[in-house]
């Protein structure tokens, strides 16, 4: 049975439906190195059994950001700055910051350091594909 998380940013402008079977301490945590989740304090989580929508109720408060490979857009509200998750841009796929939960699940996992750098371009997608959560477009 899926269970729901709602998030968002902090002005309530971005927002998340996450939609898993697994308990918060089932959820997988990663504290990606890269400087821009280290910047944000980042923690990701996805459930490639579960689903993601994300949306901004002012789409132009929205700023989509996109570094490295390009190979992602993350969603970052420009009202408060908070960055929410990450949608691929080749397939429809995202991840959550799970900072942006809302309340923070108390009983997260640590989370696991993780370096992409390094990867090709194909091996990104298909770790993409594997792990991270199938987008559903409306919540």
């Amino acid at each position: 049975m899926s269970i729901e998380y709602r998030g968002g940013c902090h002005c309530g402008n971005v927002r998340a439906l996450y939609r898993t079977s697994l308990r918060p301490s089932e959820w997988s945590v990663r504290a990606c190195q890269c400087t821009f989740c280290r910047a944000h304090g980042a923690l990701s989580t996805s459930d490639p059994h579960g689903s993601l929508a994300l949306w901004a109720d002012d789409e132009g408060l929205l700023q989509l950001y996109a570094f490295g490979t390009s190979s992602a857009d993350f969603w970052i509200c420009r009202a408060c700055g908070v960055y929410v998750g990450a949608v691929m841009r080749a397939a429809p796929f995202a991840i959550l910051n799970a900072r942006a939960v809302q309340p923070i699940p108390a009983d997260l996992p640590p989370p696991a350091t993780v370096r992409y750098e390094g990867e090709s371009m194909a091996e990104r997608s298909a770790r993409r594909a594997q792990r991270w959560t199938p987008l559903r477009h409306t919540p």
